[in-house]
């Protein structure tokens, strides 16, 4: 039922690396993990026909969305818009963890 314990269990990144998981797969909804290292970064990028929900689970963050940048520590959340750039990086020195979840999936159930 838990998807998310054993996903953390395998990722351990380092500097610099960011490692993923899929915990949730659907028609419509991804839920992904991101695991960030010290120094890791997730470029900004977009998702024009669909809404990105940032869920800080541990460590710090700085988060962009949009023309706005803010360090956050968890737990947090942030939620992105549709075709609002955002991205993530890891400015310390331990792991961070992030979900991010995507819905609906391009071309998925809307």
């Amino acid at each position: 039922m838990d998807e998310l314990a054993p996903a953390v269990d395998d990722l351990d990144p380092g500097p610099g690396e960011v490692e993923t998981a899929e915990l949730v797969v659907t028609d419509d909804v991804l839920v992904k993990l991101f695991a960030l290292g010290p120094d890791a970064r997730i470029d900004p990028h977009e998702h024009g026909d669909s809404t990105n929900v940032f869920h800080l689970l541990d460590g710090d963050l700085l988060v962009t969305s949009g023309e706005e940048t803010a360090r956050l520590s968890a737990p947090a959340v942030v939620e992105h818009p549709r075709g609002v750039a955002h991205g993530a990086e890891n400015p310390t020195d331990e792991r961070a963890l992030v979900t991010a979840s995507l819905c609906p999936l391009p071309g998925g159930g809307e």
